[in-house]
This record gives structure tokens, C-alpha cells and sequence, in this order.
């Protein structure tokens, strides 16, 4: 028989997905269920490389600036393919109790980035722009988020629907100050003004703390508790009120001579302390929570995009207590905040390199897939060559 006639093997025989196929499906197991959250990835990068700039660390705080900017373009980009192909799971997040509030990490992370270009590069200019697109964010994110979850009619018990991950939005709202009393955006002013708007923000952050750690702490006590329960978010427990304590020190720092902060100057140093002493208090909580989990329980450790909302509050509690240290002229805390710098850089490497394990396994399984649907075809290819 003429060779013409035998099956070439680089064409895929029916029954065989194409390449098209793989693709799509990989699409969807990928960008289709992609978490809202992700953007946590930049927030712990960001407050990192923040951290190791402030400790003198200029060369990691520079690599990781630069591998922030790429991740949050091409985060962006993965949420806009999501929105247009994925629509109706996109939207579906939106309503969701366990998921919604993943999308103040978007905020969240607009306004790190822009703390990174105002400290590490001294451009205030992209730093007020991003303090813009942030507050658009937050506005956009608040009113949306909690007005679906309250109108929706069917509702999931609180043991179901509530967990660490809600207090992203006091994150997202504490971002807001923080960024802003950096930069003090020009169309605020510099005086009283901007100065109460911003602490407006730092109060709602503190207020809008107290209603959902309520219902969190209830949903511990009162409610069966397993391992799988335990998700990385709930480390925002403490890293919502690190972020509240380097807000109220920015505010003393930018605008204590300001009349309506200088008027209660004591008031803000004393629940600054406090918010510090609160994040203080949750961190030997969460880490006997975790070995109960991971070594009592035996829950199996991999990885999750919701590690990063671990990696982010370590980092976010080195900075503010170097702050708050400096705005109380306390000189052991920044000695404690340098060795939370060294548990956020392990942190952020071990989640880093357990991201980048993933996908360098998939391409490494698809190669061996690959070459064996390869040598599979050219041997039956050849099997039917002979037998014609």
C-alpha cells in the first residue's frame, strides 16, 4: 500500500481532543475558576517588599516591586478574560457569601501598589492615581457586595457563609487612609478637610472591624469547628487590625498639627495602641489554630491563592509596628518588626514557589502526556500500515 495513504501522525484521529479543546478546558479549570481573591498575591507582595525597603533591603524590595507591577497587569487581564468567557460564574461570585468579598483585594492591592510607587520609586504622581482608582474601587465594591448579599433571598446559615475572609473589606477600607495620608490626594487640600476624610475612613475601617469579628468569634464559639473550616483568610483576623494600627500612625504622622486630628491626638494614639495589642493577641491564636489543623488533625498542607491572605498580614504587622514604634518612640518594637520581616520573606517564598510549582507541573505532565499520545499514534499508525 502507498505510504500517502497511512495516517500522518501529527494529526490528531477522531475521538482525540484537539488542541482547541485542551485549551478550553484548560481555560476553564484555570481562569474559569480563578478566585476572586487572587489579588491577595499582590497585597503580600507589596506590603514585603514595602517591609524590606523600610529595613534597608533595597535589592529584594526592588525585585519584588517589579514582579508586583507584572502581577497585577496580569491579574487584570485574567479577571477581564473571566468577565467576558466566563461570565455567569463570574457574576455568581458577586452574590456569593464565601466568595463576594474576595473582590476588595482588588482595592486592596490598587492602593499597596501605590504605596510601593510613592515609597520605593518616589513617584507621588502614579501613587495619587492609584489612590483614585482605589476609592472608585472601594465605592464600587462596598455598595455592590454588601447590598447583594443583603437583598438575595436565599441565605446560607452562618456556619456556611461567614468566614475570615469578610474582613478583606476593613483592609480595603484602611488601604484607603493609608495611601491617602502618603500622597494627600490635591482635590481633598492638605487641610482639615482631607484630614477628616481620611480619618473617617480609619474610624468606619475599626467600626466595620467590630460588626464582622462579631459574628466570627460567634461562628467559633457556638458552631461545630473542622479543619477544612480553617481557611488561610481567617489570618485576616489579625492583618485587618495591622493595617488599622499603620493607619492610625500615618495619620499622626501626615497630620497630627492638623486642628481635627491634633484636637484628638490622644484619642488616636491610644486606639492605635489598642488595635496593635488586638493583632498582637491573634497571633499565637492562629498559630496554635494551625497546628490543631495541620499537625493534631492531620490536614493534608496545599496550596491555595488563599495562602496569600496569610503571607500579607505577617508582612502588614512588621510595618506597623515599626510605625507605631516610631509614633510612640518605643525602640524595641522595631526590633520585633524585623523579625516579623524575616517570617513575612519565608512566608511569601514558600507561597511563591508552591504557586510556581503548579503550573511548571502542568507543563511538565502535558510534555509527558504529549510525547506519549505521540508515540501511542505512530505506533498504531504503523500497525495499521502493516496490516493494509
Amino acid at each position: 500500500m502507498n505510504e500517502a495513504m497511512c495516517p500522518d501522525p501529527n494529526l490528531s484521529s477522531a475521538g482525540r481532543a484537539t488542541p482547541g479543546q485542551r485549551a478550553v478546558a484548560f481555560l476553564q479549570k484555570t481562569v474559569g475558576a480563578l478566585h476572586p481573591a487572587y489579588f491577595a498575591l499582590v497585597m503580600a507582595t507589596g506590603i514585603v517588599s514595602v517591609d524590606c525597603h523600610l529595613f534597608g533591603l533595597h535589592d529584594v524590595a526592588r525585585l519584588l516591586f517589579g514582579l508586583n507591577i507584572m502581577a497585577y497587569v496580569l491579574l487584570w487581564l485574567l479577571y477581564a478574560v473571566r468577565a467576558s468567557l466566563f461570565t455567569s460564574k463570574f457574576v455568581a461570585d458577586w452574590f456569593s457569601h464565601k466568595r463576594a468579598f474576595g473582590f476588595f483585594t482588588i482595592v486592596a492591592a490598587t492602593n499597596v501598589l501605590g504605596v510601593q510607587f510613592n515609597v520605593l520609586a518616589g513617584n507621588a504622581l502614579a501613587a495619587e492615581a492609584l489612590w483614585w482608582a482605589g476609592l472608585f474601587l472601594w465605592i464600587a465594591c462596598t455598595y455592590s457586595v454588601f447590598v447583594f448579599l443583603i437583598v438575595q433571598k436565599d441565605k446560607p446559615p452562618i456556619e456556611e457563609g461567614i468566614n475570615g475572609g469578610w474582613l478583606v473589606a476593613v483592609v480595603a477600607t484602611q488601604s484607603i487612609c493609608v495611601l491617602g495620608c502618603q500622597v494627600k490626594p490635591q482635590l481633598l487640600g492638605a487641610g482639615d478637610f482631607s484630614a477628616l476624610f481620611l480619618l473617617s475612613f480609619w474610624l468606619f475601617g475599626g467600626m466595620l472591624y467590630i460588626w464582622v469579628i462579631s459574628l466570627i468569634f460567634y461562628r467559633y464559639m457556638f458552631f461545630r469547628f473542622e479543619p477544612s473550616d480553617l481557611i488561610p483568610p481567617y489570618w485576616i483576623n489579625m492583618g485587618a487590625m495591622a493595617i488599622t494600627t499603620l493607619s492610625g500612625a500615618e495619620l499622626i504622622h501626615a497630620f497630627g498639627e492638623v486642628p481635627v486630628i491634633a484636637g484628638m491626638l490622644s484619642f488616636v494614639k491610644g486606639l492605635t495602641t489598642m488595635y496593635w495589642a488586638t493583632a498582637t493577641w491573634w497571633i499565637p491564636m492562629l498559630l496554635v489554630l494551625g497546628v490543631w489543623r495541620h499537625g493534631v488533625r492531620r490536614f493534608k498542607f496545599t496550596y491555595d491563592p488563599l495562602y496569600w491572605g496569610l503571607v500579607f498580614p505577617l508582612g502588614m504587622y512588621s510595618v506597623c509596628t515599626l510605625k507605631l514604634g516610631a509614633v510612640l518612640e518605643i525602640a524595641t518594637l522595631a526590633r520585633i518588626a524585623q523579625v516579623f520581616l524575616v517570617f513575612g520573606l519565608v512566608a511569601w517564598l514558600l507561597t511563591f514557589l508552591s504557586m510556581a510549582q503548579r503550573p511548571l507541573y502542568a507543563i511538565l505532565l502535558a510534555m509527558r502526556s504529549g510525547s506519549r499520545t505521540i508515540a501511542v499514534n505512530l505506533e498504531e499508525d504503523n500497525n495499521e500500515c502493516e496490516r493494509e
